[in-house]
């Protein structure tokens, strides 16, 4: 109502211009009462009613005459009755996996790092194995502690026979500085969410970033002046909508753009799972990437960005197409690329939205044992809610 009252609305043919509250832009809105439409992240997001669409709808419903009154024809219902879905958690479930993860964690971690080939070692080199380097290193990530107040639950690993030998503290650090650690971590994140192959069958693409503790500088031309902020690591990832397990993942520069990594994130995630649907927000919208998608037979759920005419043709414009005629089917597929988001959610909030390491490498591959730490945790979930067997890992 106050959108409606104070702020200048312009309708320009079918569609009207509805400026933002925050005076952050404008938003163009359908208030149609069957298909409404507004391009603010809110109604993207839920795909229901917004305050845009609701201003429109008052405007439309006001006569103004010229003395300034004004005369109400139509009344029209704020409050909307929405039945929304909701998921109960399985406690008892729940509970179990939680109470239990730490020890499962460490039995699956061992029989991941099990197979791994062991590089010949230099003539007197007395360095720790690669199978006690990556359990250590993901461990240590896994406790979210410092690798010194880490000791003793690696000693005690040690005690129960999950690697060969106990490290320093400084091995542990050393380790994640190796390049080569890179690429097989980056495998038994792949690895470790094959068992939910038989589940996962709809996926979502997005990125984020894990900020470092060291800063970088840079000379500010236009205000004539040095200014600085934290360093940080970017990963793009591919997840499943139900477990939320982590399926591809690749790490570039920091300022990387996110259209283009679609297509080998999705190729890596179509050799193991049956891909039947891709999430993804509107930054991913690209002839190259509805072609990529359509070409492993799955169905794109692409948002699309207010100005898109779908003129580029081929699946772009089919996709296009589909996203203007069945709006509400588009938005009940595409509201499953909030997992992606709670798939991030879940790795921050319990392995830290930082890293401790200073080196690019390390940062790299500190990010890359969190999400393996968050893949090991979905198998751990899926076990007790799901009825998935540990000896899957086999596979």
């Amino acid at each position: 109502m106050k959108i409606a009252a104070v702020s200048k609305l312009k309708k320009c043919g079918h569609v009207w211009v509805v400026p933002s509250q925050s005076g952050a832009g404008k938003y163009s809105v359908s208030p149609d009462e069957q298909s409404p439409y507004c391009s603010c992240p809110d109604f993207e997001t839920r795909g229901m009613t917004c305050k845009h669409i609701f201003a429109v709808r008052f405007v439309m419903q006001r006569e103004q005459h010229a003395d300034g009154s004004e005369t109400i024809t139509k009344s029209m219902t704020v409050t909307e009755t929405v039945k929304r879905k909701t998921y109960p958690q399985q406690w008892p479930e729940y509970n179990a996996a939680q109470t239990n993860e730490k020890r499962h964690f460490q039995v699956l971690l061992r029989d991941l790092c099990s197979n791994l080939p062991e590089p010949k070692a230099a003539p007197g080199n007395q360095a720790i194995r690669l199978a006690d380097a990556i359990f250590a290193s993901v461990f240590k990530v896994y406790s979210t502690v410092s690798a010194r107040r880490f000791m003793t639950d690696l000693s005690d690993a040690h005690a129960e026979g999950f690697l060969g030998k106990c490290p320093c503290y400084n091995s542990i650090c050393k380790a994640l500085e190796n390049p080569e650690l890179t690429p097989i971590l980056t495998n038994l994140i792949i690895k470790a969410a094959m068992p939910l192959k038989a589940i996962e069958t709809d996926f979502a693409v997005d990125s984020s970033g894990f900020s470092a503790s060291k800063f970088v500088k840079w000379f500010d031309h236009k205000y004539g002046g040095v200014k600085q902020e934290h360093d940080w690591v970017k990963a793009h990832i591919v997840c499943g909508v139900k477990t939320h397990v982590v399926t591809a993942v690749e790490i570039h520069d920091k300022n990387a753009n996110d259209c283009p990594l679609l297509p080998s994130l999705l190729g890596t995630t179509a050799k193991n799972f049956d891909v039947q649907g891709l999430s993804a927000d509107k930054q991913y919208a690209s002839r190259v990437n509805f072609d990529a998608i359509a070409s492993h037979g799955a169905d794109a759920f692409i948002m699309f960005k207010s100005n898109i005419t779908g003129a580029a043709g081929g699946m772009f414009a089919k996709a296009f197409h589909f996203f203007s005629l069945y709006r509400e089917e588009f938005l009940q597929s595409y509201h499953k690329r909030s997992n992606v988001e709670s798939a991030f959610s879940m790795i921050k909030r319990k392995f830290g939205d930082s890293v401790r390491s200073k080196t690019e490498t390390a940062m790299r591959n500190e990010v890359l044992c969190k999400i393996l730490c968050h893949n090991i945790c979905c198998l751990i979930s899926a076990m007790y809610e799901l009825g998935i067997e540990p000896k899957l890992l086999a596979s």
